[in-house]
Formats: structure tokens, sequence, C-alpha cells
């Protein structure tokens, strides 16, 4: 499957990965959750037909309509090895080009970098295997072990169309595989002068939460001021001001020794935020200092540990669902925020919530 061609942006000066990546970009893969996707069926194609051109016989799954994933099996010099896997997604999630400086379909190189949805989540990364793949193979030579490629589906909603169903329907695919690696698990930092490398030693998770309310029941023609819905706006704003407690986890301590060893300094007398700052920490990071490291354990959740866990992130709630008039189970929990006396309830969601940015960073 040949990508949208885009003549103002021609072939001239680019290198094979930076070509792969730009014609997957091309394909519009918009992942919009609960079911509804473009579909990755031509991404998949495309890679496919790459993966053929390299003399190897990827198989393409297509679960749910237009919902494809394609994977292949390197033969390595040593078949006796654990298997690695290597693993990207080609869905993305969906891009608003009222909110973009360039169109974030158009895979379009302006001031020497590649601008669009899947810049860097992920077909970046897919373009890289399959460039490193053609080098390997093309050289004549086999990787030390088997390696099982795969180009999931789904990946930004749960992966129940993509990893999640060849796990379930062909675990034959990943016979023999001990590892996987994929996307992000780290990336270099300049800590005093001196280059480090941060590895992901796992991911940030969420909690699930019922809010309950209880109002008086009345006609809707009615004005009500003792209103369950009101209560449980009000609750959910309250959780979305709430300062949580926060505490470093054992792998942020680690990390905030290793970068205080770098520096020559003791951790002990230096403050958890000197030593982000040390790192020159994102934007995005704490708003607020960290708790020390030997602060008593919280009982909220664990603090971030993803591969830059320089300073715990605050815990968040993301938005409701839509109220229901349904009775609440025996299972739902009152909250501590929640002023309330209903049973009727909504659940909220600690799923992630992407928004698309104006920038080549998706």
């Amino acid at each position: 499957m040949a990508p949208p061609s885009n003549p103002a942006h021609p072939n001239t000066e680019l290198d094979e990965t930076a070509i792969i990546a730009r014609d997957l970009i091309r394909f519009d893969t918009s992942n919009y959750g609960g079911g509804r996707s473009n579909g990755e069926l031509e991404a998949a194609e495309y890679v496919e037909a790459h993966l053929t051109a390299l003399g190897l016989a990827p198989q393409l799954f297509e679960p749910a309509p237009r919902r494809a994933s394609v994977v292949a099996r390197v033969p390595g010099r040593n078949s006796a090895k654990p298997a690695l896997v290597v693993h990207g997604h080609l869905d993305v999630v969906p891009a608003d080009p009222r909110n973009w400086s360039v169109d974030p379909f158009a895979g379009e190189i302006r001031d020497g970098m590649l601008w669009g949805r899947g810049a860097v989540d992920m077909k970046n990364m897919d373009a890289m295997i399959l460039a490193a793949l053609g080098d390997i193979l093309g050289s004549g030579r086999q990787p030390e072990r088997d390696l099982v490629v795969a180009f999931f589906a789904d990946e930004e909603s749960g992966g129940g169309v993509g990893a999640g169903w060849l796990v379930d329907n062909h675990p034959e695919l990943f016979a023999g595989a001990t590892e996987a690696i994929s996307e992000v698990g780290g990336y270099s930092i300049t800590v005093g002068g001196r280059r480090a490398y941060l590895l992901q030693t796992g991911e940030k998770s969420l909690l699930w939460v019922r809010l309950v309310a209880r109002g008086t029941a009345a006609h809707g023609s009615r004005l009500v001021g003792d209103n369950a819905i009101t209560k449980l706006a009000e609750a959910v704003a309250t959780l979305g001001r709430t300062e949580w407690p926060l505490r470093l986890t054992g792998t942020t301590r680690e990390l905030l020794g290793k970068i205080a060893e770098v520096l020559g300094v003791d951790p002990e007398q230096v403050s958890p935020d000197e030593l982000a700052l040390a790192t020159g920490r994102r934007r995005d990071s704490s708003r607020r200092p960290c708790a020390p490291p030997r602060t008593r354990p919280s009982s909220r959740p664990a603090t971030s540990t993803t591969s830059s866990p320089i300073t715990p992130r605050r815990s968040s709630t993301s938005a409701p669902s839509p109220a229901k008039r349904r009775p609440c189970s025996p299972r739902c929990r009152r909250s501590s925020a929640t002023r309330s006396r209903s049973r009727s309830c909504i659940a909220t969601s600690g799923s992630r919530r992407r928004r698309p940015a104006p920038s080549s960073t998706r």
C-alpha cells in the first residue's frame, strides 16, 4: 500500500528512516477510543510490503474491520537463546488541524524536522525498526537471536483489537520470547556535564473511583435545591482542586541517589527538588516540592515510576462519564470529598486522555 503523496515535499535529501516515518504519518490512523477509529489497515499493508521486500514472511491480522496488525519473525544465529520482541503501534491519537501550524497528516519537513501526528508517538520508531532491520538483513547478517517484530493496532485505546487480541488468539507468534522492547523506556539527559541514561522501571497506574450522591427525587419541571447531580459536580471539582500527598517511591529514591552520585553530592544533604533541577526537568513536572525521601509512606496512590521518575506527579481524576439513572451497586464507595447522600451514582475513569498539540511531539 503506497502512502498518500505530497508533491510539494519530495524525497530529496531524506534518509530511509525519515522517508518511512513520513510515509506512515501520511496514513491517518487516528484512534478516537470507544471503538471509533480510522483504522490501521493501509499503514499495516505498507509495513507488510516493506517486510516482504526484506525477504521475511509477515502476517497481517484484521480482527475487526480495518483494525490491522502485522507480525514477522526474523531467524537469529542462535535459536537456542530466548527470542526478543521488538514492537510498535500504527495508530495515533486524533489531531485537530485547527490546533496545528501544519497539516498533521502531511508529513511535512520544516526547519529540519518532520512534523505530523505520530512523528514521536510512535511512527518514528516504527520507521527506525524497519530501517534497522533493513540494515541488518541487507548486509547479509542475522540478529544474535530470533526477533519477533510486531506493529500493533489499537495501542492508544487499550489494545483490545491489537496486542491483546494477538496474545489471546495467536500466542504462538511470541513463542520462546522472554523480553520485549518498544517506545520510550528511557532517554539521555545531561547531569553535571556528563551524559546519563534513564531506564524505565514501571508505568503510572490509575485508580477507578465511584462517586455517590444523595438528592431529592422530583419532576423535571420543578426547581430542586437538593440536587444530586450538582453535588456530584461539586465533588468532582473538589477532587480536581485537591493537592494530594506526594511521596517518593523506591525506584524514584534510587534514581535520585544515582543522580547525586553523578553530581558527587550527598543525597541526604541535597533536597529531591534540587537533584531534579540538576537534570533539566520538564516544565510539566511536579509544581510543588517533593516529600523528603524518608517521608512515611502515604495511603494515597504511589507516585510516578516512569522513565523519568525524578519528581512525583500529582494524582488526577479524569472527567466523569455522563450520569446514569440507575441504582448504585453495593460495591460503590463513598469518597471523603463527596458531601452527598443519594444512591444514584456516576463513575470516573482514570484512563488516559490526550490532547492534540500543535507540534511534532506526538
